[in-house]
């Protein structure tokens, strides 16, 4: 069949950077965004300034019209998304549940890109617990979009190994560029009549939940191979953290160092080496490379420890 070369009529709902590089392919393959849709600015930073997110910031350097509801309800807003008369909407990592009013506008189908192979881990933090899990590889899905979150026909999946060095950062990096370039892909199938809709398979659903608080606390009373997992999954954020005299101490670049037997009582530093701060867990133990204090510079372990005396501690 003869690709029809003209570009699609969309609105691209999205927020922070893990949605850019999904914006940045639409606009370099010439497809027609009519309208951005993104959260209201927020405070960021140290200073808690108020600035625009990362998807609002490459928008307004195209000149794209930017809408940024406080509530999806609104009649101004919805009457402004009907006037662009889309013919597809792209969600990525937007941060709203999307109303039956929204789903229903554009003409030919509403597509998410999604940072799993769902149906493996429906919900706001995939790319955190497939680490947390230990998993050896995560994924990106095109999904057509359904009220109920993450529940919509597979569209397209590509499989992405997790590697030993690999945290919630850079998996989120590689995600991102993968998303992109399948919903390029995708894009050019629907152009060719060739859509694609594979129904999930329930018997193999798993969640992965927002992370809390109380989930970045670092439990040392597990196996080493376990609490490196946790730190990996939610750093550099969220990041994990364990209590040094009272005081948050949070952890960056995890590694077991050893992976049997009981080297001191959880939670105890062992020792210092090149490679980081070594913290005894229930079965063997983790090296930290990096620490850092609430309002202080993330730095290496071995400067962090300049003068701080937690080589005689027990962390938890």
């Amino acid at each position: 069949m003869k690709r029809d070369p003209k570009p699609w009529r969309l609105i691209f709902m999205g927020t922070p950077k893990f949605a850019v590089p999904s914006l940045e392919a639409l606009l370099a393959a010439g497809e027609e965004v009519v309208a951005v849709v993104t959260q209201p600015d927020k405070p960021r930073g140290r200073g808690q300034k108020v600035s625009p997110m990362p998807v609002k910031e490459l928008a307004l350097a195209w000149n794209l019209p930017v809408l940024q509801p406080k509530k999806l309800k609104d009649p101004e807003f919805m009457a402004a998304l009907k006037s662009y008369a889309p013919e597809l909407m792209i969600v990525v990592a937007y941060g709203r549940i999307l109303t039956h009013e929204i789903l229903a506008l554009p003409t030919v189908g509403f597509l998410n890109v999604h940072a799993s192979l769902l149906p493996r881990y429906r919900g706001p933090a995939p790319i955190n617990w497939a680490l947390i899990r230990g998993d050896q590889e995560t994924g990106v899905t095109i999904q057509w979009v359904k009220y109920e979150v993450d529940t919509g026909e597979v569209f397209l999946q590509e499989r992405v190994p997790i590697r030993e060095e690999d945290n919630a950062g850079t998996m989120a990096e590689k995600l991102s560029e993968r998303g992109a370039a399948l919903l390029v892909q995708a894009l050019e199938m629907l152009r060719r009549g060739e859509a694609v809709r594979d129904i999930q398979d329930e018997s193999q659903v798993t969640y992965a939940p927002m992370i809390t608080p109380e989930m970045r606390v670092i439990n040392w009373d597990q196996p080493a191979e376990q609490a490196a997992d946790w730190i990996r999954g939610l750093d550099p954020r969220p990041g994990a953290y364990t209590f040094a005299q009272g005081t948050i101490l949070r952890l960056f670049g995890a590694r077991v160092k050893r992976m049997a037997g009981n080297v001191a009582a959880p939670g105890a530093v062992v020792s210092l080496t090149p490679k980081g701060l070594e913290i005894a867990c229930q079965e063997g133990s983790v090296t930290v490379a990096e620490l850092q204090l609430a309002g202080h510079k993330r730095l290496p372990a071995a400067d962090f420890l300049r003068g701080q005396p937690l080589l005689k501690q027990v962390l938890g």
